[in-house]
């Protein structure tokens, strides 16, 4: 990002003050990619890593970046005063109508993790018009059941928050062997976020209600269902303890518009550890939408491959019928360009087939 402009906002919205860091200008029309980080992270812990990759650049071009820091988790932010109410996860959601509105911002791409990715999937089920896409890792579309409720209870006796927080995005097997890793995010939790601020984050993620979304039944419900109207790109590491979270949340969810991406040799955090494949699977998802007319690959010599679909990156684990559609989705807002015109007829052409999947698939 040396090449873009760096803005810092403290933005007040109605749940209290969101500390926003925009990188480079809106462009046209089109939306802006919006960061949302998980428990235990801020912007730059959960994100840099990706957006410094080299490909990225491919796709910031094109687009403005705004990262949004959950309240209180920024570096070098004070503790709250005795008494402060934090946000709930719904109230999280709500604020960032207001972080738009401050920016001037007409609609967003979304990428969350974990609690940032649950707290952009309900401000997508609230506020659909201004939401075009998601990038959805570890997501949860749980509320915190009353086992897993005891059992961190039990465990807070026992443990300090910041092996909670490391059991939340690491598995048992990846803590025990990827010691190096382990350790940097161990120092980041415990020194650099702020450990009152960083419970209060805590206990509202664990508060969340469920998002009560399902999946729509093709040709009878699909304008009346609680679900996301956008297309989605779940993203989960084969070694995550967020699998089986992230495959629920994969079958509450439109099989024309969702793919479900598991990434091998992965663990908890895959924008930190497979970041050329996350940047190659956003470009994949957003030339599917119409952005970006073609995708650039550093390791091909920067040579152009038009496509339609992910079957470059990946290949499906299913015989879906909507193996691309469920990629590109159908785009009918009036501002996406004519470069998605063969995306398009790629919808198209699975259109009339019965009883859609949702791809599947493996990189």
């Amino acid at each position: 990002f040396p090449l873009y402009p760096l803005q810092e906002h403290d933005i007040e919205t109605p749940g209290g003050v969101l500390h926003v860091t925009m990188r480079g200008t809106p462009k046209g029309n089109r939306p802006i990619i919006l960061t949302y980080h998980d428990i235990g992270l801020n912007h730059k812990s959960c994100f840099n890593t990706l957006f410094n990759y080299e490909d990225m650049l491919e796709i910031t071009q094109h687009f403005a970046v705004c990262h949004v820091d959950a309240p209180g988790q920024q570096e070098g932010a004070p503790s709250f005063p005795s008494g402060y109410q934090y946000p709930t996860m719904d109230e999280l959601a709500e604020m960032l109508t207001s972080v738009l509105t401050h920016l001037n911002i007409k609609s967003v791409v979304g990428i969350g993790v974990g609690a940032g990715a649950y707290i952009l999937t309900r401000f997508a089920l609230n506020q659909p018009e201004l939401v075009e896409g998601l990038v959805l890792i570890n997501v949860d579309p749980c509320a915190k059941g009353w086992i897993d409720w005891a059992a961190s209870k039990l465990s807070g006796w026992t443990t300090n928050l910041v092996d909670i927080v490391l059991s939340h995005h690491f598995s048992h097997d990846e803590l025990e062997a990827n010691q190096e890793l382990i350790q940097t995010y161990r120092l980041h939790i415990a020194q650099d976020i702020n450990q009152e601020n960083l419970q209060l984050f805590f206990n509202s993620y664990n508060s969340r209600r469920d998002l009560e979304i399902e999946r729509p039944i093709l040709g009878v419900n699909e304008q009346t269902t609680n679900t996301l109207k956008c297309p989605s790109l779940l993203v989960v590491g084969d070694t995550s303890p967020a699998v089986e979270s992230v495959v629920e949340c994969n079958s509450r969810l439109s099989p024309t518009k969702t793919t479900l991406l598991k990434m091998a040799d992965c663990g908890g955090l895959p924008q930190v550890v497979q970041p050329g494949k996350l940047t190659e699977a956003f470009k994949y998802f957003l030339q599917g939408m119409g952005y970006i007319p073609y995708v650039q690959l550093s390791h091909l010599g920067g040579e152009s491959v038009p496509t339609v679909s992910m079957t470059r990156l990946v290949r499906s684990r299913t015989h879906s019928a909507s193996s691309v559609g469920s990629v590109d989705g159908a785009r009918s807002r009036s501002h996406t360009n004519t470069q998605g015109d063969g995306a398009a007829q790629a919808v198209e052409a699975t259109a009339d087939q019965p009883r859609p999947r949702t791809m599947e698939v493996s990189c």
